[in-house]
């Protein structure tokens, strides 16, 4: 048979994962009355909640090196193109809309840096070494000016940057990749193989996700309902994007809405009436949870559908009572160029996050791991005006969810949830025009009260091109190569988890050719 020659059982099972509400493998799926299991305390309970920025974000504007010689060949590199995307210096004031920046001599509009304001200065608790190239005595950094909520959650301890980290197979300089003496992932700068790498591992040609690894690992413990293990609200996907984080071998992804109300055909099965008639949910239930069809399909896909109705009601009933009912809603958020109030996306999707977490217990789940997604980081052109509304979401979104953790039915929940960015890649340090291109190594977020925050993990790289004499030992061409692995991010993220040291190395093969295997940040 050929892969693309599906039989009837093998359709249903992989269609599974779509049906009704939300839904997994039938294989995995054990339903449970939400009453027989016992509360869970925070001691008890971990989640990882990965926030994956789809497109590729830019981090040479997300975590900027401000030291002056860093500064220099940065601000040099960004300021140029028809629409530069350069930075303002620290303290610099934003300019009024209409008025000529004294930095740039340009007009200031509100979409360009100018109208910003500098970027947002933060001191790191470890000094950063100083890389070779680099002439600086003291390394000084900052972040985004629309992320000013990150600013106070790093130097409040609860947020790190890992610096320079992308997919490698094993580590690799600037020489043996120019000179193709060491191997590097598969399409290094195509989205969909690098969002395998990122999502898969090691294994980045894989079926199975490293968060749906570690999700297989701790079905047991989570029990009866189990299916709840590994949950992306809103699908945790986007057009075009590829989705492997969450597949496990047994685990399956557990798609979830970020309302409030359940999905149209779960309601309308619930519902007193449908159609204005008062046994029409009752009708509509039966037909389709009905296994005595004259249709095989039917008869296959009806236990299914009655599974994810069941999971359905059992994950809602829990969730609209207790401390998950008293959840806040997630803040609009105020577009920066057009002033209109609108939903956060990545609120809205932690908020869904912090319902379930907050429902642990009463489902009985120990582990659990998350993923949303946030797109369109893609920014080959018109960058002011994309990247800075997205940085200010995702900065809004995690202090949010930060301070709904701090205080769910009277317990803080922020050291048993650690939040975590991910990315395609970073992109080219120089500017093609109004925008940037596809890179390779790039800058991390990690978040929680267990997250040894306030500082910089890994090497910040030098900054520049090779141009005039300079010669950067960190960036081939236009970009940046990685200094930290994604084997080691997510090692160390799976350590904190729980992960065995044997497990880890199952699940990521070549982290065996990484030292030290995992970082300091949990």
């Amino acid at each position: 048979m050929s892969k693309l020659d599906f039989n009837r059982r093998g359709l249903l099972r992989a269609g599974g994962a779509l049906s009704v509400f939300g839904a997994a493998g039938p294989f995995v799926m054990q339903l449970a009355a939400a009453g027989v299991a016992s509360a869970q305390t925070p001691s008890a309970y971990k989640a990882l909640v990965c926030l994956y920025l789809y497109g590729g974000n830019d981090g040479h504007n997300t975590v900027l090196a401000t030291d002056a010689d860093s500064w220099g060949r940065y601000f040099a590199t960004r300021n140029a193109g028809f629409d530069p995307i350069a930075l303002m210096p620290v303290g610099t004031p934003p300019v009024p809309a209409g008025s000529i920046s004294p930095v740039t001599g340009r007009v200031s509009v509100p979409i360009s840096p100018e109208f910003w304001g500098g970027v947002l200065p933060i001191t790191p608790s470890t000094p950063q070494p100083i890389p070779a190239g680099t002439n600086a005595t003291t390394r000084t950094f900052a972040l985004h000016p629309f992320m000013a909520p990150m600013q106070s959650l790093f130097n409040q301890g609860r947020l790190a940057i890992v610096a320079n980290i992308g997919p490698m197979i094993q580590p690799i300089t600037k020489a043996q990749y120019l000179a193709g003496t060491v191997p590097v992932p598969q399409s290094l700068f195509s989205h969909f193989d690098q969002q395998g790498a990122w999502q898969g591992g090691t294994l980045q040609a894989s079926r199975v996700g490293w968060g749906g690894a570690m999700a297989d690992l701790v079905l047991g413990a989570n029990g009866a309902n189990s299916v709840f293990t590994a949950i992306a609200p809103s699908g945790g996907s986007q057009p075009g994007g590829l989705s492997l984080y969450l597949a496990g071998q047994t685990a399956r992804r557990y798609s979830i809405s970020t309302g409030r109300v359940p999905a149209d055909v779960i309601q309308a099965v619930q519902a007193r009436a449908l159609f204005k008639a008062p046994g029409g949910p009752g009708v509509l239930s039966g037909l389709i949870q009905n296994t005595g069809s004259t249709s095989a399909f039917a008869n296959d896909y009806a236990p299914i559908v009655t599974r994810s109705i069941n999971a359905a009601g059992l994950v809602n009933a829990a969730v609209a009572q207790g401390a998950a009912a008293q959840i806040p809603s997630a803040p609009n958020y105020v577009n920066p160029f057009t002033g209109y109030s609108i939903g956060n996306p990545v609120a809205q999707q932690l908020e869904a996050v912090a319902r379930q977490v907050a429902a642990a217990g009463s489902l009985g789940l120990s582990r659990q791991v998350f993923f949303i997604t946030l797109p369109a980081f893609d920014t080959h052109a018109n960058q002011n005006s994309g990247q800075p509304d997205l940085l200010g979401q995702v900065a809004q979104g995690l202090a949010y969810f930060d301070s709904v953790l701090s205080n769910i039915g009277g317990v803080d929940y922020r050291g048993a949830v650690t939040t975590f960015t991910m990315s395609d890649f970073g992109r080219t340090f120089s500017i093609n025009g109004s925008g940037t291109d596809h890179g390779w190594g790039s800058h991390a977020f990690v978040m929680g009260g267990a997250v040894k925050g306030g500082n910089i993990y890994g090497q910040y790289p030098t900054l520049g091109i090779d141009l005039g004499g300079f010669t950067n030992p960190d960036m081939a061409g236009n970009n940046l190569v990685p200094t930290t692995s994604v084997d080691q991010y997510a090692a160390t993220l799976g350590t904190w988890f729980g992960v065995s040291p044997g497990d880890l190395a199952t699940i990521f093969p070549n982290l065996q050719f990484f030292a030290p295997s995992t970082l300091g940040f949990l």
